[in-house]
Formats: structure tokens, C-alpha cells, sequence
């Protein structure tokens, strides 16, 4: 009997009055490829923090394995993999010691996969990470996540910078994972990645789940294409049940017909087609692509509106890579999602730092468009552990040993090695 690795019920994470996951479920089943999506800004990273438990949800359920995110991580991180979109590795170290120090940091290592990912990836372990490429670093990150005896797998864009063979190669290893009982979540911007590898889908939007299920299921509820050429017009077929957007003209080859038809009525219309004598047909289902962007139908006519002037809050769907990091150094780089675009960092965000050297550098991407970034975070980490009890990063925060100086707030967890 399956059961759920990853169980979100209503969760909700605000920022000051900035709701970023707004009531958000998703349910994710053993032995299963996930696939995760939705525009820039609709949630999917803070949904992925909240797991990883770099981020306390405001309020909601959520489990990991079936565990808290939040009160187990490390335990939880013993038995998942996290490959983010864009990769910081250790810039002195060559790539085989970066594998050893992220293997480290998670369960059992399969030497053999290992070497055999790093063949199949084209990854030169021997040159020094400040010499690799964005699509090598990322090839690091997936070597690591791959050759893992882990439970649970979570990619966020992990083929971002890979090259097509590449991505082909990824899809290839993934598929081996989930037959061998590991349970895949992909969060990515390429539907035909998704769509290629996905045993069943969630779309978020605005922080919410708008839809979620198969891909056959989700196919129930839109249109499929048919293109036909045949001897004779089909009797009655342009006003049959179901059909609509029939279209028809006449060659040499004989009538070309095309038209979309509802999932119940399919049937029906290829036999039309068939008493008409088929020459050629082409039926296509709807694709991830326009199932996503049937999710996002008012957002697309806010735009259109938008540029034609008319009033309203364009929302853009555009898709582009995701930042974050695969363990190696962690400098929080939060960026604000604010609608104001301001950064107050007034927010609770419950970072939990696994810095190597214990350090804690705050080096934050606000993308305020004025520029403006206030650090005035109220950090309370009740557990800082860092080696030598010192915090720098100019944050306030209650820790027990008092060795921090500090004026953020956001109840993060620091904890060095």
C-alpha cells in the first residue's frame, strides 16, 4: 500500500501582509515522479524551503517522510537529495571533493553509480570548482543527488544550463531512480520535461493548488485536436456533440478537416471521420503546455489587457531558472517577493544555516527596484551552534550564549558543522 511522502495541507507563509503560499495542499505519493509547477512567484521555492525546513510555514500542516520539516531536518536530510536550479559550489576544491563533502551530508554513497553518473554526465571531477561552467556545477549537484541511497529526491529546475543530451540523460537516470522505489518531486519550467517524466502533476497558482492529478486525469477536463483528411465532408459531424472550432476546405488530396472534440465525444467523431473515408489523420491531446496555461487563462487576459491598455495587474507567466544552492555554501540569498518590491526583512523566514564553516553571511538579493534593502530581521535562533559561537551578520538575535550582535529576526537555525 502507497503512502504519502510529502503531505501539505493549507499551508500559508506570509511575508509582513505578503501571503506567499496562500492555503496551499499538495500531496505527493511513494514511488512516484511529482511534477511540480507554476509561473515565477507562484510559491514552488517556498514550498521547497518549507520541506527542507529552511523556512517555518506560518501556519498549515506539512509533512516529510512523515515527519515535521521543521523540528526533524536533520534527520529528514539524511534521507533525501535537494538539487537546486543554480549550483555555488567551493571554489578551491575540485569536483570529486565537492561530491565527497555533499555525499556527506546525506545517507549511503553508491561508489559504482557514482562514477557511472559521472561518465554518463561528461563531469570532469579533477578541475577546480571556480573553473567549471554553470551546466558543470549543475552536473555536480546531480551527480551527488543521484548516486545517494535516498528516499526522496526534490529538484528544483535541475536541468538548468544542461545541454539537450544532457537533459535526455537526466530523464534517462530518473526514470531508473523511480523504479528502484524512490519518490521524485520536479519543480521545473520545461512542461516537456515534466510531461515526459511525471506520473501526476500539481499547478499552483498565486499560492494556491489549482489543479492536481495525472495527466490523463487533468486531460478529462480539455479539448483534444483532430486534423483528418478524407474522400467526403462527413455528414453531421460540424454540429455533432462535443465538436467545436470545425474548420474545413477542399485539395487535391481531398477535404481537410479539423476541429476539437471533448474526451467523451472522441469516439464518436473519428467514426464520423472513418465513414468519410480517411487519408490521413492526426489526433493530439492536450499537451502539459496547454493545460498549464489554461490554469493561468486570467493572469494571460490581465496581460493582454494590460497591453492594450486596458486597467488591471498584468501578472507575468514568464518562465525562467529559479536561484538557490546545493548545500554547499548557503549565503541566503532570499529574494523579496513583496509586491511593493521593498525589502524590509521584517519577516519571520526561519533560515537554518548549514554553512561548512559555520559562518553565517547574509548577503541577501533584494530585487527592490529603488534599491532599498533594510536588514531589520529579529532573528530569535534558539540553536545557533556555530563552532565558535560567533554570528556575523549584523543580525539581533536571543541565542543563548548572547554572541551575536545582529538586528534580524527570523527565527533561523544556524548550524555549523
Amino acid at each position: 500500500m502507497t503512502h504519502s511522502v510529502i503531505q501539505i495541507d493549507g499551508l500559508v507563509k506570509t511575508f509582513g501582509t505578503f501571503r506567499a503560499l496562500d492555503g496551499l495542499d499538495l500531496s505527493v505519493t511513494q514511488g512516484e515522479i511529482h511534477g511540480f509547477l507554476g509561473p515565477n512567484g507562484a510559491g514552488k521555492s517556498t514550498t521547497i524551503r518549507v520541506l527542507l525546513g529552511l523556512m517555518r510555514a506560518t501556519s498549515g500542516a506539512a509533512t516529510l517522510l512523515g515527519s515535521d520539516p521543521w523540528a526533524d531536518a536533520a534527520k529528514l536530510h539524511e534521507r533525501l537529495a535537494y538539487v537546486p536550479g543554480d549550483v555555488s559550489l567551493w571554489p578551491g576544491l575540485t569536483g570529486g571533493q565537492c561530491l565527497d563533502v555533499l555525499a556527506s551530508s546525506h545517507g549511503e554513497v553508491d561508489a559504482k553509480r557514482r562514477t557511472e553518473l559521472i561518465e554518463r554526465f561528461d563531469l570532469d571531477p579533477t578541475k577546480k570548482a571556480r573553473d567549471y561552467s554553470k551546466g558543470n556545477r549543475q552536473k555536480v549537484a546531480l551527480v551527488a543527488a543521484l548516486s545517494t541511497h535516498v528516499e526522496l529526491i526534490i529538484f528544483d529546475e535541475p536541468t538548468s544550463g544542461l545541454d539537450p543530451l544532457m537533459e535526455q540523460a537526466f530523464q534517462e537516470v530518473v526514470r531508473q531512480r523511480k523504479a528502484e522505489g524512490v519518490t521524485v518531486l520536479l519543480s521545473s519550467h520545461i512542461l516537456a520535461e515534466v510531461e515526459a517524466l511525471a506520473d501526476r502533476v500539481s499547478i499552483i497558482r498565486k499560492g494556491r493548488t489549482v489543479q492536481a492529478g495525472s495527466l490523463t486525469d487533468l486531460r478529462q477536463h480539455t479539448r483534444t485536436t483532430v486534423r483528418a483528411t478524407v474522400n467526403h465532408s462527413p455528414d453531421g459531424l460540424a454540429t455533432g456533440a462535443g465538436i467545436a472550432d470545425y474548420e474545413t476546405s477542399t485539395s487535391s488530396d481531398g477535404n481537410q478537416i479539423a476541429f476539437t472534440v471533448d474526451p467523451t465525444h472522441l469516439d464518436g467523431a473519428i467514426a464520423a471521420l472513418h465513414h468519410a473515408g480517411i487519408r490521413t489523420l492526426t489526433v493530439n491531446p492536450p499537451s502539459l503546455d496547454s493545460l498549464f496555461l489554461r490554469s493561468y487563462g486570467e493572469d494571460i487576459r490581465e496581460r493582454e489587457n494590460a497591453a492594450a491598455g486596458v486597467s488591471g495587474s498584468p501578472q507575468s507567466i514568464g518562465f525562467r531558472p529559479r536561484h538557490g544552492h546545493a548545500g554547499a555554501h548557503r549565503h541566503d540569498d532570499h529574494r523579496d517577493d513583496s509586491p511593493d518590491g521593498n525589502h524590509d526583512d521584517n519577516h519571520g523566514d526561519n533560515h537554518r544555516d548549514n554553512h561548512p564553516d559555520g559562518n553565517h553571511n547574509d548577503n541577501q538579493d533584494d530585487n527592490s527596484p529603488d534599491g532599498n534593502h533594510d536588514d531589520n530581521h529579529r532573528d530569535n535562533h534558539p540553536d545557533d551552534n556555530h563552532p565558535d559561537g560567533n554570528h556575523d551578520d549584523n543580525q539581533d538575535d536571543n541565542s543563548p550564549d548572547g554572541n551575536r550582535s545582529d538586528n534580524q529576526g527570523d527565527d533561523g537555525r544556524g548550524r555549523g558543522k
